[in-house]
């Protein structure tokens, strides 16, 4: 029997002494927030001995007001990371078969066999989403998996995805995984397909914590949907699935955003930054275009994983390598864009492989 794998950067993917900068993980450039730690501290004590809200009450009411949508508390799921609900959805939707367009995050794939799927893999084209391809292939499917902005890609059209979500028949279930929208620029921001979630019941939008407020040891994620469909995902979840430490850090992160607007505007000036230093001075790497906070360097020279293997134990320099993304080959690298001198040391590193 195959086993399937799937395979993430981070610092425990290689041996974690090494690494003195992590690229890899795409998560807010200036960490966790100083006034989450602070809160967190104080309330240790108290919060490590009692059990939390499995009802996330008040972590709920404050997604309601920072998405500003006119949500209900009834149309939100909490998840263990966004990944929890990435498997919850494919426990309440899937059955047969799955449609995933590729290179994209492989817990779709995982979560999806895990159930007993088929998996009907739709390529993209010119890193865009194939709509028509998609289409052409859901017939007997249960859900489509499509994460916005694509990881390790970049964005696809709103548009796009907008009339994939029209044309296709609405027993099949959607899942957006809007996990890095936050650090899109502003001012190419797409609209969240949150919007659509009463016009468009078979919808599930994914949002992450972990990325846009540095919560990635917490583990902390969420869903939107309609509340006829949140009611079959939350029967999938397990009871007290968040600690009370990550709760606070979520209910206190979202009552003070100026953290994930200075991260905001660090990536839009920074990724600019690097993307033409890289362009123009180097002949090795090229950085493709990005409205996110990474992006991918295709290699002239050498092979991914040997490029990764060589930045980390010359510079302690961690980046992802690709290979093990379906369909991207080995010549890829992704890179998380972090803070100036951070981005920096990572220039510097690549112009010494590039002589």
């Amino acid at each position: 029997m195959i086993q399937y794998s799937c395979s993430h950067g981070g610092v425990y993917s290689v041996n974690p002494r090494l690494v003195r900068v992590d690229f890899s993980s795409n998560i807010n450039p200036l960490g966790i927030s100083a006034n989450v730690l602070r809160i967190l501290r104080r309330n240790l004590p108290k919060l490590s001995s009692i059990y939390p809200d499995n009802e996330h009450k008040i972590l709920k009411e404050k997604i309601i007001s920072y998405l500003d949508g006119g949500l209900t508390y009834d149309s939100i799921s909490i998840g263990n990371g966004a990944t929890e609900l990435i498997y919850n959805f494919a426990r309440a939707f899937v059955r047969k078969q799955v449609i995933i367009p590729y290179p994209t995050f492989c817990e779709y794939e995982l979560s999806s066999r895990k159930v007993g799927a088929k998996i009907k893999h739709v390529p993209l084209r010119d890193w865009k989403l194939d709509v028509r391809g998609i289409l052409e292939k859901t017939r007997n499917s249960d859900a489509i998996f499509l994460c916005n902005p694509n990881n390790p890609t970049g964005l696809f059209s709103y548009h796009l995805v907008e009339k994939l979500i029209e044309e296709i028949d609405p027993s099949i279930k959607i899942l957006i995984d809007e996990s890095f929208i936050e650090f899109v620029d502003e001012k190419k921001h797409p609209r969240s397909f949150i919007e659509k979630i009463n016009e468009f019941r078979n919808i599930v939008v994914l949002r992450s914590m972990t990325k846009s407020f540095g919560l990635a040891g917490l583990r902390l994620g969420y869903s939107i949907s309609h509340p006829s469909t949140e009611k079959k995902i939350s029967n999938n979840r397990i009871t007290w699935n968040i600690n009370g430490l990550a709760q606070l850090a979520g209910i206190t992160a979202l009552d003070n955003l100026s953290h994930l607007r200075k991260a905001r505007k660090i990536v839009t000036t920074e990724r600019e930054l690097i993307h033409e230093r890289i362009n123009h001075n180097l002949r090795s790497f090229s950085a493709i275009k990005s409205d996110v906070n990474f992006y991918l360097i295709r290699l002239s020279h050498g092979r991914s994983r040997q490029i990764r293997d060589l930045l980390l134990r010359k510079y302690g320099i961690l980046v992802r390598e690709c290979s093990d993304f379906k369909g991207i080959g080995d010549k890829y690298i992704r890179v998380a864009v972090r803070t100036h001198d951070e981005n920096s040391a990572l220039f510097d590193s690549l112009e010494s492989l590039d002589k």
